[in-house]
């Protein structure tokens, strides 16, 4: 005889939720806590029904017991490894990035030993990237033409330039095809 379903004093929390679910995991859940108790679902019916291994159902619908609710994961944009604060890392990078916006580029070479400084100890390359990598900044080569190009004088230039000075040969002949 199989033993009698657990979690009846969490059914009413769970039903409420599963109105109000905004992500497929938690949806999943709640789906795994109210189909074995509602409808009489077992552990492999709940599973095959929501897509999960039963395993999976199982260890979901007992956290969600243990807890008397829902838990809360940690976000996933975790700043393990930051030795700052968020705030502190955008004042940090904020005169690094206003050059950059009018035309200059960023060395990281120069935010590390800038960062070295301010932090007061030596610090790996990787770690000015992943820095600059947390602010969305992910340009590792500077740009194909420079910001301070002046295209209407190239264009000008272009249409100028004295074509008449240079004669043209054909290739590998020799012959001078100007005439």
């Amino acid at each position: 005889m199989a033993r009698p379903v657990r979690g009846q004093d969490v059914l009413e929390k769970a039903q409420g939720l599963l109105a109000k679910a905004t992500e497929v995991d938690e949806l999943r859940t709640l789906q795994a806590v109210v189909f074995p108790l509602a409808n009489g679902m077992s552990t492999q019916e709940t599973a095959r029904a929501i897509g999960r291994s039963p395993r999976w159902t199982t260890n979901a619908r007992n956290e969600f017991i243990r807890n008397a609710g829902p838990v809360k994961k940690p976000d996933r944009t975790t700043r393990n490894r930051a030795y700052m604060t968020k705030e502190e890392e955008e004042a940090f990078l904020a005169p690094f990035f206003e050059s950059a916006r009018h035309g200059g580029i960023l060395v990281v070479s120069v935010i590390r030993s800038a960062l070295e400084q301010y932090l007061g100890r030596k610090i790996a390359l990787a770690s000015a990237y992943n820095l600059l990598h947390r602010h969305g900044w992910r340009k590792l080569a500077p740009d194909k033409r420079n910001v301070q190009t002046d295209v209407q004088a190239q264009e000008e230039w272009k249409k100028n330039f004295p074509n008449g000075s240079r004669k043209s040969k054909k290739r590998g002949t020799g012959q001078d095809l100007s005439d």
